[in-house]
């Protein structure tokens, strides 16, 4: 895949409680409103089990197994154990057709970032001015006057900036 058909990643970033997640949440809707095809990469720094204890798959994976997948006619998912973390580029690659990749957290990554900061969790910025892509926020950021700063709730006019910077083609789903 060239340089111009790679998938643009952006990164939602921010302190812990601000709402990274429902602005996700919001931005998939307001893309997929729009005929995107989205997929999302959820940075987690901990141990996870996405399966549950006792049941077939899991079993399968305690057993031994170093790819597990569960398959329905509606969804599959895959847990695979790995040597070392991923970089977002690896796992893009292991991402089927789509528009745009959102990610939530990959704060120290190299990717666009929007970063969500409430009122009520400190002024104080994660990325410095020449990471940020936009920032959500409930306050403004005069001193930011170069970075396209949005309310919180405005699903639409970020997806607006993402359709300008990345997604100038049809979308995936459209032919």
């Amino acid at each position: 895949m060239s340089q111009a058909d790679a998938v643009p990643i952006v990164s939602i970033v921010g302190k812990s409680d601000v709402g990274k997640t429902t602005l996700m949440e919001k931005l998939i809707r307001e893309l997929k409103a729009r005929g995107y095809r989205v997929a999302t990469i959820k940075h987690h720094v901990h141990w996870f089990e996405i399966d549950q204890p006792g049941k077939d798959t899991w079993r399968h994976a305690q057993a031994g197994s170093d790819v597990v997948v569960i398959a329905a006619p509606n969804r599959i998912a895959l847990v695979e154990r790995l040597e070392r973390e991923l970089s977002i580029d690896e796992i893009a690659g292991r991402i089927g057709k789509v528009d745009i990749i959102l990610t939530e957290g990959y704060k120290r990554g190299d990717k666009p970032k929007i970063e969500v900061s409430r009122r009520e969790r400190g002024r104080e910025l994660l990325c410095t001015e020449d990471e940020l892509l936009a920032l959500a926020t409930d306050e403004p950021y005069p001193e930011l006057a170069g970075v396209p700063q949005f309310h919180l709730d405005d699903a639409a006019g970020i997806v607006d900036l993402l359709e300008q910077r990345f997604l100038r083609r049809r979308p995936a789903g459209n032919g």
